[in-house]
Formats: C-alpha cells, structure tokens, sequence
C-alpha cells in the first residue's frame, strides 16, 4: 500500500446505509403540501395531537418534521403556543419577488451560455411535466412541476452562490407559487412565460431568456399581488 494511500478500516458500516425516504421526510413533504395546496393556511395552529392522529405518526417524528419546517420558514414555534403558519406579508413577498428577478434573470442568461445538449432536454421534460400539471387541480404538483424546471435552470447556469441563496428562499418561493397559481388561468399564462424561458435558452440567446425569466417573476408578483387583495393579506 502506497504512503499516500488511504487506509480502509474494515469495520462493517452497513448499519449506516440510508433509506431512500425515511418517515419524517415522508412527514415534511405531506405538511408542506398541506401548506402549498392552502389546506393549512396562515395563522393556523400545528396542533400535535390532532396531526399526529391524521398522519399516523409519533410525537418525535412529528416534531423533528416540524423543526424541519421551522428552518424552512414554512412554520414558527413560540414558546407555550406551538408550532403556527407564518403570515407572509406582503412586503416580505415583494421583497422575495425583487430577489427573485435579479437572481432568476441572471441564472437564466447564465443557463443559455452554459447548459449541455442533455440540460436542454432535461428542461424540455420538465417542462412537459408543467404542461400536465396544469390540467391538474392540485396546487402542489403544479408547484413541484415549477420547482423542478428551475431547479435544472440553476444546476446549468454553473453559478453555485445563485443557486445556494434561491434554493435558500426556496420553501418560501413555492409559497408563493401556491399563492399566484391559485388565481383562475394564472397557471397557463405561467406555462407560456416558462416556454418563452426554455425557447430563449434553447437559442442560447441570454439576452432573451434574461428577459423572459425576468417578464416571468413580474407577471407573477402581480398574481401574488391580486392573491392576497382577495385574501385581505395586502
């Protein structure tokens, strides 16, 4: 064995392998959809007791989901109330849209410039995913649809700060996507405004889908906006 050369410790660490989806990831994904499709809405009481019983789970498990959450900004614990639904305000909304548009529009151009010949028809399948959501009446897969399609934007814009502080705000995000997306036909405007995105990129031309990303988050505060006036959130 060279000097150099790692040693292996012969020691049996199969006990150690990880299971494709564990319980309380299983927990996470059905509370963040009940959060996305507005079946848990702002202002609502994460009761343990009673989500226990209709998830079928324990209290830890539970529990280290909603921590999950909490680091997620998708819930807040207080001490001697519990875990609740933040309100979003709108200012925080906004704010998160102006991020959006100068972070998106970027990775965008950026995507145009550097993604392969397999990105473009990764984006494409995703996109054909978006497509079929759109048909669909649950809000959560149109969101996970979305997320999806950028998800494989920002791994081919090659730009891993971009990346890190969207993926960051990303639970916050789809919030909001559950918001604009609730609004009638919002849904297939945002599928025209993705395939302007894919086009631009697909040309390479980064000029364009800078533009296209950019009308993108626009048009979608605006849902957001007209959202939370019907919800009295503004």
């Amino acid at each position: 064995m060279a000097a150099n050369e790692p040693k292996l410790t012969g020691a049996d660490l199969s006990h150690l392998r990880v299971s494709p989806k564990t319980l309380v990831e299983e927990v996470i994904q059905k509370l963040r959809m009940a959060i996305f499709s507005g079946l848990l809405k702002p202002g609502d009481r994460l009761i343990e007791s009673e989500l226990c019983v209709s998830l079928g789970v324990s209290r830890p498990a539970l529990r280290e989901a909603i921590r999950c959450l909490q680091a997620e900004r998708l819930c807040d614990i207080t001490p001697h109330r519990g875990a609740q639904i933040p309100v979003l305000s709108w200012q925080d909304a906004q704010d998160i849209y102006h991020v959006r548009e100068l972070l998106e529009g970027e990775a965008a151009a950026l995507c145009a410039v550097n993604i392969s010949e397999e990105g473009i028809l990764s984006m494409q399948n995703a996109l054909k995913q978006f497509s079929d959501a759109v048909n669909s009446f649950e809000a959560y897969v149109r969101v996970e649809a979305t997320s999806l399609f950028y998800s494989i934007l920002l791994t081919n814009a090659k730009n891993r700060v971009i990346e890190e502080i969207i993926l960051g705000l990303l639970a916050r995000i789809n919030f909001l996507r559950s918001r604009s997306m609730s609004l009638p036909e919002r849904a297939r405007h945002s599928l025209r405004e993705m395939e302007a995105i894919f086009l631009a990129i697909k040309d390479r031309d980064p000029d364009a889908a800078r533009a296209a990303a950019i009308a993108h988050v626009a048009q979608a505060r605006e849902a957001a906006r007209n959202a939370y006036i019907l919800a009295n959130l503004t």
